[in-house]
C-alpha cells in the first residue's frame, strides 16, 4: 500500500516531506524516495529500504528547497529495488504514483518503439514517458497530463512535477485516495491526511477522475477535461486514530470503499492478459513445483475459511486438482492423510492466527509444501511457509474483514489460473480472456460501491429484523456464509447462510413474513434452479432480498428489495456481489447502534487456540 506525500510553498520542503513519509509507514513499505530542487535543477533521491536509509543517502542535508514530493512502496509490479522505487523520471518530468496502470504493457511498446527506453519493471514509467511526450507539444504541464490521462487506463493517485516549470506541482485522483491540504501561502498533498496533519487541518478530499494545479497562490480543482471544480473544504478535527479512517465514520467503511485499490494493488505486476500467464517468481513457486502436486488442502478460519470455500471451486473448476477445505481449528484433529506431493494453503490476513499456523506445522511435519495467503509482510505465516502470496490489501483495522476477503479470493483465482496453464489444462486463449476479466474487476467493485445510497435505504427496513437467511448455490455458497457472517458480527443479528439447495432440508421452516432471506442469483448456469429456491421463499410470505446482476432481471422483478451489480465470468462475479452484502451489514449494525470496528467479543486477530 504506497504512501505519496508532498509539499509547495515558502518553507523548506524537505524536512516536512521526510516527516511524512515516516507518518505513512503504518501503510507497509519496502522503498522511498523524494523529489526536489536544488539550486534549480529537479533532484531525485530514492533506494531499497527503510526511511532512514533514504536520509543516509541524501547528500544534501542543508539543501532548502521549497517544492518537494516522496512515495514510500510497498511492491507489487517489480521486486522491490533501487530502480523500482518512486519517484519516477523521463526527462525534465518526474512523478510518485499510486495504482496500476492497466494497458501499461501496450503503452510501453508503443513508447519503445518512438525511442524511450525503461529502466524500472514498474508501470509508473508510461507516466513519466507519456507527460513527457506531451509536454514537448503543449503549453503546460497541465496539458499534457491531461492528454496523457486519455491514454491510461486503470486505477491510480500520481503527482507529477516539471524542471522547468518549478512554481506548481500537478496531482491526480482516480479510484485512489489522495487528499489537498491548505496553508498560508503552502499546500500539501498526501494519500492520508496523518501525512500533514501537523501542519495542516484545513483539506478537500479528491474524488474520482479529478486533477489539482497546486502553486503557492493557490489551489485550483477541475475534472479531467479542464472544467473548474468548487470543493468543500473540511476541517480536521481527529485525534491521530481518527485521522487515519481518511473521512470516514468508520474504518470498516474505508476499507469496504478501498476495495477497487486493494484488489488492484493484488493484481499488480502478477497478471498478464496478453499472454495469459500469472507471474509467480516472487512467490517461489516453480512449474516443476506445481506439476509436483497431486491434492491441494485449504485451511483457514472464519472469512479465510469462506474465501478457501470459493478457492475450491476455482482451483478444481480451472486446474483439474482435488482440493479439501478445512476449518483450521479441526485438521489437526482428524488425521489428515497429507504428503509429499500435497500443497497445503494456509489463508491468514495477519499471518498470526494460531489455528492456522498449527495446521500449518502439522502439514509441514507430515511433508507437504505449504504456502500462505497472507496480507502482513514478516509475519509468522510468511515465515514459517515454504512460499508466501502477500495480497497487499493494506493495513485492516476494523476487526470485520472486508477487503482481505475479496483480495484473498482474488489471489486464489490467479493461483487456479497458473495451476490451469502449468498444467496443460487450461488454453491460453481462455487463460488471457480470465486475465482480461481480472484487469477489469476493481472497476466493477467500484460501481458495486456506487449503489451504498441504494443499499441505506433497503437497511433502514430490515435493520429491526431479528433473523435472516443468507441462501447461494456453487460458488456464490460462500459467498451466502460470509454475508451471514458479516451480519452477524457485527449487527449482533441471528444470521445463517445456506447452500440453497439445501433450504428444504430444514431452513424452509424458518422462513415467516418477518424473516429477510438473502438470495445470491446471478445469472449463469444455476440461476434458473436459484430463481426456483426464490419462488418457494416468496410462496412463504419471507421478505425477498436479492443481491443479482444486471442483466438477470426475473430476480430483480421477483423480489421486494434488490441490488443489480455489473457481471464478470462465474469465478469473479462472487467477488462483486460480496461488496453490497458488506454494505448491507454496515448500514445495518449503524442504524442498531452498534461499535461496527469493534465489535463485542471479537479480536482482529485470534492468536490463542
Amino acid at each position: 500500500m504506497c504512501g505519496i506525500i508532498g509539499y509547495i510553498g515558502n518553507r523548506n520542503a524537505i524536512p516536512i516531506v521526510i516527516d511524512g513519509l515516516k507518518r505513512l509507514e503504518y501503510r507497509g513499505y519496502d522503498s522511498a524516495g523524494i523529489a526536489y530542487f536544488d539550486s534549480g535543477i529537479l533532484e531525485v533521491k530514492r533506494c531499497k529500504g527503510k526511511i532512514r536509509e533514504l536520509e543516509t543517502i541524501m547528500d544534501g542535508a542543508h539543501v532548502s528547497s521549497t517544492v518537494a514530493m516522496g512515495h514510500t512502496r510497498w511492491a507489487t509490479h517489480g521486486k522491490p529495488s533501487d530502480e523500482n522505487a518512486h519517484p519516477h523520471r523521463s526527462g525534465r518530468i518526474v512523478v510518485v504514483h499510486n495504482g496500476i496502470i492497466e494497458n501499461y504493457v501496450e503503452l510501453k511498446h508503443t513508447l519503445q518503439s518512438e525511442g524511450y527506453v525503461f529502466t524500472s519493471e514498474t508501470d509508473t514509467e508510461v507516466l513519466c514517458h507519456l507527460i513527457n511526450k506531451h509536454i514537448k507539444t503543449t503549453d503546460t504541464l497541465e496539458d499534457a497530463v491531461r492528454h496523457t490521462l486519455k491514454e491510461i487506463k486503470g486505477a491510480y493517485a500520481f503527482a507529477v512535477v516539471d524542471e522547468k516549470e518549478q512554481d506548481k506541482v500537478i496531482v491526480v485522483r482516480k479510484e485512489s485516495p489522495l487528499v489537498i491540504g491548505l496553508g498560508d501561502n503552502e499546500f500539501f498533498f498526501a494519500s492520508d491526511v496523518p501525512a500533514f496533519l501537523s501542519h495542516s487541518r484545513e483539506v478537500i478530499f479528491l474524488d474520482n477522475h479529478e486533477m489539482a494545479l497546486l502553486h503557492r497562490d493557490g489551489v485550483i480543482i477541475t475534472d479531467f477535461e479542464g472544467n473548474p471544480l468548487k470543493k468543500n473544504v473540511v476541517t480536521i478535527s481527529w485525534n491521530p486514530s481518527m485521522a487515519e479512517k481518511g473521512g470516514y465514520r468508520h474504518f470498516m467503511l474505508k476499507e469496504i470503499f478501498e476495495q477497487p485499490r486493494a484488489v488492484a494493488d493484488t493484481i499488480r505486476g502478477r497478471a498478464y492478459a496478453e499472454n495469459g500467464e500469472i507471474a509467480l517468481d516472487e512467490f517461489g513457486l516453480t512449474a516443476d513445483v506445481i506439476k509436483s502436486i497431486e491434492k491441494i488442502f485449504i485451511v483457514a478460519c472464519g472469512t479465510s475459511y469462506h474465501s478457501g470455500l470459493a478457492g475450491k471451486y476455482m482451483i478444481e473448476t480451472l486446474a483439474k486438482v482435488p482440493v479439501e477445505v478445512d476449518i483450521a481449528s479441526e485438521f489437526r484433529y482428524r488425521e489428515p492423510i497429507v504428503g509429499k506431493n500435497s500443497l497445503f494453503i494456509a489463508i491468514t490476513q495477519s499471518g498470526e492466527t494460531a489455528d492456522t499456523l498449527a495446521a500449518l506445522r502439522e502439514a509441514k511435519a507430515l511433508g507437504a509444501k505449504t504456502l500462505s495467503i497472507c496480507n502482513v509482510i514478516g509475519s509468522t505465516a510468511s515465515r514459517d511457509s515454504d512460499f508466501v502470496f502477500y495480497t497487499h490489501s493494506g493495513p485492516e483495522i476494523g476487526v470485520a474483514s472486508t477487503k482481505a476477503f475479496t483480495t484473498q479470493m482474488v489471489s486464489l483465482y490467479m493461483l487456479a489460473i497458473a495451476f490451469g496453464k502449468i498444467n496443460g489444462v487450461l488454453a491460453g486463449d481462455k487463460a488471457e480472456k480470465l486475465i482480461d476479466d481480472l484487469l477489469h474487476l476493481p472497476a466493477k467493485i467500484e460501481q458495486a460501491i456506487d449503489l451504498d445510497a441504494e443499499i441505506t435505504l433497503i437497511a433502514k427496513d430490515l435493520f429491526k429484523a431479528k433473523d435472516f437467511l443468507y441462501l447461494g448455490r456453487g460458488i456464490n455458497y460462500p459467498i451466502a456464509l460470509e454475508g451471514a457472517l458479516k451480519l452477524k458480527e457485527i449487527s449482533y443479528i441471528h444470521a445463517e447462510g445456506y447452500a440453497a439447495g439445501e433450504m428444504k432440508h430444514g431452513p424452509i421452516a424458518l422462513i415467516d413474513e418477518d424473516v429477510p432471506v438473502v438470495v445470491i442469483a446471478p445469472s449463469g448456469k444455476l440461476n434458473e434452479k436459484v430463481l426456483s429456491n426464490m419462488e418457494e421463499v416468496k410462496s412463504r410470505g419471507g421478505i425477498l432480498v436479492s443481491v443479482t446482476t444486471n442483466d438477470c432481471k426475473p430476480a430483480q422483478q421477483m423480489s421486494r428489495y434488490s441490488i443489480a451489480v455489473q457481471s464478470s465470468n462465474e469465478f469473479l462475479t462472487p467477488v462483486i456481489m460480496t461488496i453490497p452484502l458488506q454494505l448491507l451489514a454496515y448500514h445495518i449494525a449503524v442504524l442498531r447502534g452498534c461499535d461496527v470496528d469493534q465489535p463485542r467479543n471479537l479480536a482482529k486477530s485470534v492468536t490463542v487456540e
